[in-house]
């Protein structure tokens, strides 16, 4: 049977199993994909002894001034009206792309599907994708890697992997918060974290750990637990851990949801907070300041944090400059601890 003839992009990315701008990118030799990717593909065009046609490339990579926002569809809590960071993410993204000229999509990802990328880059509907790091699955960071879609990424980045993002100071704002507890008195302080297997998480565990070695404590399995940020989470993590140490007297939650969860549940077993209990959250939403108890919380500024992931993928799709920032925290001093 005579082999189809290959005429088109579409056809080389059908052969490479890339979307077709990455073939589009990998023939005009662009820094934004893997070297191993572009070589593969410009091996399959040379075989075929396939040119590609000037106006043709530039009618597929036409650009939509679209960003996408991937909202982690598995995660039922986001956008809703509980989720306030990602309300407050939101918002300072959208400034961001508007002050650039840019719209904004909303896109769901499927836990289990990998192929919305190249869906909405090749459709031609998005220039590229803003992504929370710590909530997507790493093959899908793994799949916007390899088919070199433009990508920026909320949270630590995967070790080893060239990708832009922005990240607070997870070490600093887990050492700021045990340190304040440990300098107001506080002899058995637990850890509340989001998913145990991030990034983010893992260095605010380290900052905790640290601040209680330098002070002379030993780190206790029995007082530490994890969560998935939402305020339920915080209160059910909260009853696991008074039951495993009911004398624990200071906790240092890694969401202001979960610690106004987690102050739910102290009250509940009959206990005051600060005077029995201490609660630190993170980030500073604005339910931390409205709390019936103000909470005191490590702040790092989500607005902030939006414009400039809006800002550095536009940077990065103009110039293919890749960027990791880290954004500084704070410790915020209210009457929850």
């Amino acid at each position: 049977m005579t082999k189809k003839k290959v005429q088109t992009i579409e056809d080389i990315a059908q052969l490479a199993d890339v979307s077709k701008s990455t073939v589009s990118r990998a023939l005009s030799d662009s820094p934004l994909i893997s070297q191993a990717t572009k070589a593969r593909i410009q091996a399959i065009a040379q075989e075929h002894n396939f040119r590609i046609n000037a106006p043709a490339r530039n009618l597929s990579l036409r650009q939509s001034h679209t960003i996408a926002f991937v909202a982690p569809a598995y995660y039922p809590e986001f956008f809703s009206e509980e989720d306030l960071f990602g309300l407050e993410i939101m918002s300072g993204i959208g400034s961001g792309l508007h002050n650039s000229g840019y719209d904004l999509l909303v896109i769901h990802a499927d836990p289990q599907d990998t192929a919305w990328a190249r869906h909405y880059l090749d459709s031609g509907r998005v220039d590229g994708f803003i992504i929370l790091g710590s909530g997507l699955r790493q093959a899908h960071i793994e799949t916007l890697v390899e088919i070199g879609a433009p990508f920026i990424s909320w949270g630590v980045p995967i070790p080893n992997a060239s990708y832009c993002s922005v990240t607070g100071d997870n070490f600093t704002g887990g050492l700021l918060a045990t340190q304040h507890l440990l300098q107001a008195g506080r002899q058995q302080i637990a850890f509340l974290g989001g998913p145990a297997d991030t990034l983010t998480v893992q260095n605010r565990l380290k900052g905790y750990e640290n601040a209680l070695q330098a002070a002379g404590h030993t780190v206790d399995s029995q007082l530490i637990a994890y969560g998935d940020y939402s305020h339920s989470s915080g209160m059910t993590t909260m009853q696991q851990l008074l039951d495993q140490a009911p004398d624990l007297d200071a906790v240092f939650v890694n969401s202001d949801l979960m610690a106004i969860g987690a102050i739910s549940t102290i009250q509940n077993n009959g206990k005051q907070v600060a005077k029995d209990v201490a609660v630190v959250g993170y980030d500073d939403l604005p339910i931390a300041r409205y709390n019936n108890l103000p909470l005191t919380t490590v702040r790092q500024n989500v607005p902030l944090a939006g414009k400039l992931l809006a800002q550095n993928l536009i940077q990065y799709i103009q110039t293919g400059i890749v960027t990791n920032v880290t954004i500084p925290v704070e410790l915020v001093i209210r009457k929850s601890a």
